[in-house]
């Protein structure tokens, strides 16, 4: 019995990448071995080869990890997926593939810290300059960056922590009209709330360990797109830098997303009305959620995504100190760095996630020394209301 690539979303959610009548368990089993048996050594030779299908080493290959795979891509609207250990690595490996010393990029300047830094740290120590958009909402902007030695355009839509929203098809008819590929982290959104291919872009980033896993258990990564790019990148630098994601990792993170559906439909409806509250409170100054009509990107945002998720953020009217009150006051809302799961987590990013920023990095990246980011989950609405308002009293 073969799983049909025709099924309905929901559906992949649960059989996609998986025959359960081959394996004998209705749950896809956990392959927690790090090496495959081979029938002879003339079958081992032709599976490293890639003349065979097979199973090769667990740096580079697993049953389990190729499940999620396989799901993953045909969420995406993709032809492959390849798992990492996680989204770093996977912004990383697909960087990497791309470009080489003394070749460009081109970011958008807002995106998450860890990315931030390996855009203006990392590759730049590697050989590889990534050149940053001030003004994102400018494809102009984002053109005259592109010379003959870019090789690829980054954005994460929408961004973590300040939700903006990148014109994903505007971005994709640029990077192809320069012979180059568009790379999308879709993280906050996920497959059930936005869907970048079918907009244009050729490569898809993700954070498995947020939305897809749900239940922060599992550290993880995905790199999403054509079948040549993807395998070429398993082949090449990922098998020689060995990011791979863990077989457990993998298990966790398919029984994760058999609900991801239910879960973003019930934290983006949370999420609205959370915002909503938070935009009526004299002690916050502003509330950057797509979902808001006064949301710079709101028209965009309804265009590009089907709910606008959980994640959302706002500026306290305050310093640190009334920051650190209504972090401190919270009961039920977790403070972690973490975003995208079960439950309601909040989180100051300029001193933990963006940490590693400067002062004119923070100002470049449009964070705000008294921003909030707030990760709302499945939480009873009116516990999360009655939290939030409890630490705003605080202040």
């Amino acid at each position: 019995m073969t799983r049909s690539t025709s099924y309905r979303f929901d559906t992949k959610l649960i059989h996609s990448g998986y025959d359960a009548l081959r394996h004998g368990s209705i749950t896809p089993p956990l392959f927690q071995t790090v090496a495959y048996p081979f029938a002879s050594a003339t079958q081992a030779a032709r599976i490293f080869a890639r003349e065979e299908d097979g199973f090769t080493y667990a740096r580079i290959d697993n049953p389990t990890c190729q499940i999620l795979e396989k799901r993953l891509a045909e969420l995406e609207q993709g032809e492959a997926a390849l798992c990492t250990s996680s989204g770093m690595a996977a912004i990383f490996m697909a960087a990497i593939h791309l470009a080489e010393a003394g070749d460009e990029a081109v970011s958008c300047n807002r995106v998450y810290g860890g990315t931030f830094k390996l855009f203006t740290t990392t590759l730049p120590r590697m050989g590889v300059k990534v050149r940053l958009v001030e003004d994102p909402t400018s494809i102009e902007a984002w053109n005259e960056l592109i010379n003959d030695r870019t090789r690829f355009l980054y954005a994460e839509t929408p961004s973590n922590p300040n939700l903006f929203v990148s014109d994903i098809q505007a971005l994709a008819q640029l990077a192809h009209d320069h012979a180059i590929p568009l790379i999308l982290d879709n993280t906050i959104c996920s497959p059930a709330l936005q869907l970048p291919l079918g907009l244009g872009a050729d490569i898809v980033i993700h954070s498995t360990t947020k939305y897809l896993c749900g239940n922060a258990t599992a550290l993880g990564g995905a790199v999403v797109g054509e079948k040549d790019f993807v395998e070429n990148v398993r082949a090449d630098g990922y098998r020689n830098t060995g990011p791979s994601m863990s077989p457990f990792n993998a298990w966790l993170t398919l029984l994760g997303m058999e609900t991801l559906s239910l879960r973003m439909t019930r934290c983006s409806e949370n999420a609205m009305a959370v915002a909503e509250f938070l935009d009526e409170n004299p002690k916050v100054r502003s509330v950057n959620y797509p979902g808001l009509p006064s949301h710079p990107q709101h028209n965009l945002a309804k265009k590009q995504m089907t709910r606008f998720s959980s994640l959302l953020s706002f500026v306290i009217d305050g310093r640190f100190d009334e920051v650190a009150s209504f972090m401190d006051s919270l009961q039920m809302i977790t403070s972690a760095t973490h975003l995208g799961c079960n439950q309601s987590i909040a989180t100051h990013p300029a001193s933990t996630t963006h940490g590693q920023l400067s002062d004119e990095e923070l100002m470049a990246a449009g964070i705000h020394r008294s921003e909030i980011r707030l990760s709302v989950g499945l939480e009873d609405l009116d516990d999360l209301m009655e939290d939030v308002g409890h630490a705003l009293d605080k202040i």
